[in-house]
């Protein structure tokens, strides 16, 4: 059924590609809106215990002053507990954390985006996906035209030294490696597929490779590369749908050595033409690789679409296309800035093809920034250069995609105001910003600086996103 489906998929999705053609974004900065303004949907889908310290705990979590020694990541959580019970708790956590009442409360404060932080698991087995709830908030979010950037957050083989968001807190970074850029290219893959096929992706328009790498770009082997290959693999899976990305050539973009015309084309035959399917997912490289991907994600989709009620993906795509409902534009390929590993390694503006989007995540509570102090901190942000560099490297349209109130040093109120316009002074020279994180744990004891609608209500934080409390508050910190 799977290989009749194939062939027919294309002649389907070409009617629907003649109805609903591509397009692109009307604003000036190619993204669905002039200016971002949004928040991370932080420990839903990733969970970090420190955000739910109670919860983390009620649901067999510890907690430890160095996190590899205890059970305070989703690895070594479900591995304490046994997956039957670690399934349980994670339901409960998933229900529970980000509900209909959170969209409500992001579209009242005037938000038009959020970032969702997604692990390798949701394709892969680690806990029981039978019920995917990303489909439901992308659908509740959709119905408030809440705009949504999904971010590889945890990566196969971890990517980062003792963090949670890593998914498993450990110094054996292990994922810059061909098997494990392998897998993460398969998330790719998927993930771009039920962006246009499933309707309640529909407002999905970016997709980010992967949160925070290493900044030691000498500790990333192959960082590159991959980014090149995640953008291929996420165009190749768009040319199925009859997705073009506006002046784009195609034939050079992806070494297709067939006629593309104006018609989709189904992921084996592009697979075949790339020319790399005899090589192993361990060895291949460039378009051997992504031929690679394109055959190896098409039981994986399967899967993946059984889970969130999609019996017959490729027939209920080609009718959702013809008939309306599904995103018909390129996604924004998303990729840390050069900034982020000092300029040092792979300017990721050379892996783009078609519309990508940079992001730059800055927080200076973890020291090295200024002095803890509130006039450092001040005269930092407001002479903050970063707009500019990323500018000089082509990494435009960019974003600052996580930051917080939070500080290294005892903040009163009145300073929280003035960091958070200065910060949203600053950040709004580029294309916007997303603030870390909707919400932490009630009653944590810095609430305020990491929980937005906290900010909010405090005062902090204006009921127009746009708004400032003070405009001039840089004014006299400026050198």
């Amino acid at each position: 059924m799977w290989s009749q489906l194939t062939i027919l998929y294309p002649i389907l999705l070409s009617l629907g590609s003649l109805v609903v053609p591509a397009s692109s974004s009307s604003s000036s900065n190619g993204l669905p809106v002039e200016k971002v303004y949004g928040v991370n949907l932080g420990s839903w889908l990733v969970l970090e215990s420190w955000m739910l310290p109670n919860e983390w705990a009620q649901m067999g979590g510890e907690s430890c002053s160095n996190c590899e020694d205890c059970a305070a990541s989703e690895w070594s959580l479900t591995k304490k507990l046994g997956q039957q019970q670690a399934d349980k708790v994670f339901l409960e956590h998933w229900t529970t954390w980000f509900t209909s009442q959170d969209v409500e409360d992001i579209a009242n404060a005037g938000l038009n985006t959020v970032r969702i932080p997604l692990g390798f698991w949701i394709i892969e087995d680690l806990v029981d996906r039978s019920t995917e709830f990303y489909k439901r908030g992308l659908s509740q979010l959709k119905a408030k035209n809440i705009n949504a950037l999904l971010d590889f957050h945890a990566m196969p083989g971890v990517s980062a030294s003792q963090q949670m968001f890593a998914g498993n807190c450990t110094t054996q970074v292990e994922f810059y490696q061909p098997s494990n850029y392998f897998r993460a290219l398969q998330w790719a893959g998927v993930m771009t597929f039920l962006s246009h096929a499933d309707p309640d992706f529909s407002k999905v328009f970016a997709i980010e490779a992967v949160n925070e790498p290493l900044m030691n770009s000498a500790q990333t082997p192959g960082y590159g590369e991959y980014l090149t290959d995640f953008t291929l693999v996420v165009r190749a899976v768009e040319l199925s749908f009859g997705i073009f990305c506006p002046d784009l050539d195609y034939s050079t973009a992806l070494g297709l050595g067939i006629d593309i015309g104006s018609n989709p084309i189904s992921l084996s035959t592009m697979a075949t033409s790339f020319g790399g399917i005899g090589n192993s997912s361990d060895t291949a490289s460039g378009l051997g690789r992504v031929a690679q991907v394109l055959i190896s994600i098409i039981p994986i989709i399967q899967n993946v679409a059984n889970e969130i009620g999609m019996s017959n993906p490729l027939t209920a795509t080609a009718i959702a296309t013809l008939f309306g409902g599904t995103n018909r534009q390129c996604l924004h390929t998303t990729f840390m800035d050069a900034l982020w590993q000092n300029q040092q390694g792979f300017n990721p503006a050379q892996a783009t093809q078609g519309p990508a989007l940079f992001d730059d995540h800055l927080y200076y509570s973890f020291g090295g920034v200024a002095d803890p102090n509130a006039e450092a901190y001040l005269e930092s942000i407001c002479n903050l250069p970063r707009v500019e560099q990323d500018t000089a490297s082509d990494n435009l349209p960019m974003v600052f995609g996580e930051w917080a109130l939070s500080t290294n040093f005892d903040a009163n109120d009145t300073f929280l105001t003035q960091w958070a316009d200065a910060q949203k002074l600053m950040y709004s020279q580029s294309s916007g910003w997303i603030f870390w994180s909707f919400k932490i744990e009630n009653n944590s004891t810095d609430q305020r600086e990491w929980d937005y609608f906290t900010a909010l209500e405090a005062g902090h934080f204006t009921h127009n996103p746009a708004d400032l409390n003070d405009p001039n508050v840089c004014d006299n910190f400026r050198s």
